[in-house]
């Protein structure tokens, strides 16, 4: 199956959505920062065989609007309420990974009843590094953009499945290939969670939940079982020999979960 661009507008700000298509429970994916809807494509090519599958370029990011004046965290959830309602999607499971994972947590818990299942890839409530914007805008610096061409971006994204997912963000314009965002959005996009941790929004989710970490990921140890801790319901898997983008390094794990996911959701798997 192939996808058809869809496109939501919210208060003037224009995103661009993956429409898979598909019948059946529908499921709705956000990818993380600095990342882009094609992220998911091994993974809803598979689901949208019985579901409904819908993945987001959020905002600041793909084809969406490149600088929207609001990078709250409040507008990335409203954003994701839009793509729900706007494309009638009824009771989906939201998944996100990273900051995308972030902000389908928050859409969880300030929309009890809007979803059906909650699904958090390398993601969690707590409270980012003091330095992590300063850390986000050096690595984004560290880019050697242009990239000459799509395969030298490829490789320097660490080649593999994992290079070219990054790759496939960048678009090709003025004799070399460029990201698809400005860094000043993406450092700007992290303010919220340098300042403050969003336990109180994890505890008042009552929707059923799965959460994949990669063993070599971000979220630490303590995090991960503070999460399991306050809401014992929550279903986790730990990825051996993944990283942060465990998405793009283990689709295959990802997609056998997301489905035993589902099915517990009363949507086939």
């Amino acid at each position: 199956m192939t996808w058809t661009e869809r496109t939501v507008v919210r208060e003037g700000v224009r995103l661009s959505c993956r429409d898979w298509g598909g019948s059946g429970l529908p499921v709705v994916l956000l990818h993380g920062l600095a990342g882009h809807a094609g992220e998911w494509d091994t993974l809803a090519r598979d689901l949208s065989r019985r579901h409904r599958v819908v993945a987001v370029d959020q905002r600041g990011h793909g084809a969406s609007e490149r600088r929207p004046r609001d990078v709250s965290r409040a507008a990335y959830v409203a954003d994701a309420v839009a793509v729900i309602e706007q494309l009638g999607l009824r009771r989906p499971v939201l998944a996100g990974q990273s900051l995308g994972g972030h902000t389908a947590l928050l859409t969880a818990a300030a929309h009890p009843g809007l979803l059906r299942g909650l699904v958090l890839v390398e993601a969690g409530p707590g409270r980012a590094g003091p330095n992590a914007q300063t850390e986000i805008g050096a690595m984004l610096d560290a880019w050697p953009t242009p990239f000459p061409s799509r395969r030298a971006a490829v490789e320097f994204f660490g080649g593999g499945a994992v290079g070219e997912g990054w790759a496939a963000g960048l678009e090709e314009r003025d004799g070399g290939w460029w990201p698809r965002f400005d860094r000043d959005v993406m450092v700007a996009a992290l303010a919220e969670n340098v300042r403050r941790s969003f336990w109180d929004e994890w505890r008042s989710i009552t929707c059923p939940t799965l959460v994949v970490l990669g063993r070599s990921g971000i979220i630490p140890a303590h995090e991960a079982e503070a999460m399991l801790r306050q809401r014992p319901g929550t279903v986790a898997l730990s990825v051996p020999e993944a990283g942060h983008d465990v998405h793009l390094e283990h689709p295959e794990v990802l997609q056998r979960m997301f489905q035993e996911f589902l099915r517990g959701s009363g949507g086939e798997g």
